[in-house]
C-alpha cells in the first residue's frame, strides 16, 4: 500500500510524541495505548525482534517486556482505569508427543514474552489479571504458563463445566449474538465480557486446519466448553447435546447452505477440496468465529511471531525463528498481514471474505491495510513488501494432487471479489 502525505505527517506526529525510551512510568489513575496507535486503529504495527535462539528465556523476556513499556503508557486524562481486570488470552495449545517438547515449542504464545508483556503492565498499576482458556487444562504448564501465572499473580479459569453450570450461569458470561447464523447466544468464561474488564489478546503465528491460528481465531478459546467446539462441522451444530440446541439458531441449515452456496457459485478456491475439514466444515467455522467477533471487543491484538510454526498447529510441524511481532487494534486487519507474510493469499482463507459480508470488517485486502514498522517506540511508514514472508505450510482445503501440508497462495483477484 502507498503512502499518502497524510500518512506521513501522522507517522512524523507520532515521532514527536512518542515516549522517550527509558523515562519513568509513573503510574497513573488510568492507562491506554501509545497515541499513534489510538489514532490509527486500522493500522497493523510490526516489531523486528531480536531472539538469537527460540529458547533463549531471557531475550524472549525482554522483547516482550520492552514492547510493553513502549505501547502501554500511564495517562493522567480519562482512558482505561488502571483497576480494571485484565483478560489475557495467549495461545496455549501445548502438545506432548513422542518428539522432544522443544521441537513443539511453537505449537503456542512464547511463554517468556507473555511473562514480558505482563510485566510491563505491571509496572503502570495493573493488578487484576485474568488468564482464560477452554483447551487444554492438563498442557497448560508444559511451557511453564501455570509457573508464570502464579509468580505473577494472574487468576486462571477452570475450563470445565457440568450441565447444571449452564443452567445456572456459572462463572460465565452469556452474551446475544446480533444477526446470528450458528449461534444466538454465546457462554464466555468469566469475567470475560464483563464490565470494567480489557482484552489482551496474544495470539501465536502458526499453521493450522483452518489455514492459520491468528488473533481472530485465538479468541475461539475464550468460548466455555463444549460451545468453543467451532471445528467438527454439522456434527457439533445439529449434532450437539440437548442443552446446546436452544442456543442454536433455529434456521442454522437453510443460512448456513444459503451462504455455502452462493459462495461455491462465485468460483472461490477450494471449494472442491476433499479434505477431511471440508468445505462445509470451514464455512460453519467461519459462520462460527463470526458470531464470536459480533459480541467480542478486544483492547489489542497481537501475533507473536518470534518464532513462526508450519504444520497442522499441533504436533505436526517445525518452527522457524522469524522474529516479528505484529499487533493492531482491529483483529482482522491485523490477520490479513499475518497470513500473508505467513506465506498465504488471505483472500483464499474463506473466514475474511464471509466477515466482510457480515459487516464485521471493511477488508479482506492486505494491500489496504497500512502498515507501520514499530522501532524503538515509534511508528515508521512502512510497506509490506519491506517485511520477508515465511512459508508456514498447512494442510488447509488440500486441493487433488497438491500436497498435504502447501501454502495457500494461489492468485486473488481483489478487484473483482469485493464482497
Amino acid at each position: 500500500m502507498s503512502l499518502t502525505r497524510r500518512d506521513f505527517l501522522c507517522a512524523s506526529a507520532a515521532v514527536a510524541a512518542a515516549p522517550k525510551l527509558g523515562a519513568a512510568r509513573i503510574p497513573q489513575a488510568y492507562f491506554g495505548l501509545h497515541p499513534f496507535i489510538e489514532a490509527n486503529p486500522k493500522a497493523v504495527f510490526i516489531r523486528r525482534t531480536h531472539v538469537p535462539h527460540k529458547m533463549d528465556e531471557a531475550a524472549k523476556r525482554r522483547e516482550g517486556l520492552t514492547l510493553s513499556r513502549e505501547i502501554f503508557v500511564p495517562a493522567e486524562r480519562p482512558g482505561v482505569p488502571v483497576s480494571h481486570r485484565i483478560i489475557l488470552k495467549p495461545n496455549v495449545c501445548s502438545v506432548r508427543s513422542r518428539r522432544p517438547d522443544v521441537e513443539n515449542w511453537g505449537t503456542g504464545t512464547d511463554p517468556q514474552f507473555y511473562e514480558g508483556m505482563v510485566m510491563g503492565l505491571k509496572e503502570i498499576g495493573l493488578s487484576k489479571f485474568h488468564f482464560v482458556e477452554a483447551n487444554n487444562f492438563h498442557n497448560w504448564n508444559l511451557r511453564g504458563f501455570v509457573d508464570i501465572n502464579e509468580r505473577l499473580g494472574i487468576e486462571m479459569n477452570e475450563p470445565e463445566r457440568r450441565v447444571r453450570n449452564f443452567q445456572e450461569g456459572y462463572d460465565m458470561t452469556w452474551s446475544k449474538v446480533p444477526d446470528a447464523v450458528v449461534y444466538s447466544r454465546i457462554p464466555h468464561y468469566a469475567p470475560v465480557n464483563e464490565p470494567d474488564t480489557w482484552l489482551l489478546n496474544i495470539a501465536k503465528w502458526k499453521s493450522h486446519g483452518m489455514c492459520m491460528t491468528l488473533s481472530v481465531k485465538n479468541e475461539q478459546g475464550l468460548v466455555v466448553l463444549p460451545f468453543v467446539r467451532f471445528c467438527p462441522g454439522w456434527k457439533m451444530v445439529t449434532g450437539v447435546p440437548d442443552f446446546m440446541k436452544p442456543d442454536i439458531h433455529p434456521r442454522v441449515e437453510p443460512v448456513v447452505n444459503k451462504f455455502f452456496d452462493r459462495h461455491l457459485k462465485m468460483g472461490y478456491a477450494r471449494y472442491d477440496s476433499p479434505a477431511s475439514l471440508s468445505p462445509v466444515h470451514q464455512e460453519i467455522w467461519a459462520h462460527k468465529t463470526c458470531d464470536n467477533m459480533s459480541v467480542l471487543k478486544t483492547g489489542l491484538a497481537m501475533i507473536e511471531g518470534i518464532y513462526g510454526r508450519s504444520g497442522n498447529g499441533f504436533e505436526i510441524g517445525n518452527d522457524y525463528l522469524t522474529n516479528m511481532v505484529m499487533f493492531s487494534k482491529d483483529k482482522f486487519r491485523l490477520d490479513l498481514i499475518g497470513l500473508y507474510l505467513g506465506g498465504h493469499e488471505p483472500g483464499n482463507v474463506h473466514l475474511y471474505r464471509i466477515a466482510k459480508e457480515r459487516g464485521l470488517t471493511d477488508t479482506f485486502n492486505p494491500w489496504e491495510v497500512p502498515v507501520y514498522e514499530w522501532v524503538d517506540g515509534k511508528a515508521v511508514p512502512a510497506k509490506l513488501t519491506d517485511f520477508p514472508r515465511a512459508s508456514l505450510n498447512t494442510y488447509y482445503l488440500q486441493r487433488a494432487g497438491e500436497p498435504e501440508y502447501h501454502l495457500v497462495n494461489e492468485p486473488f483477484d481483489y478487484d473483482r471479489h469485493r464482497v
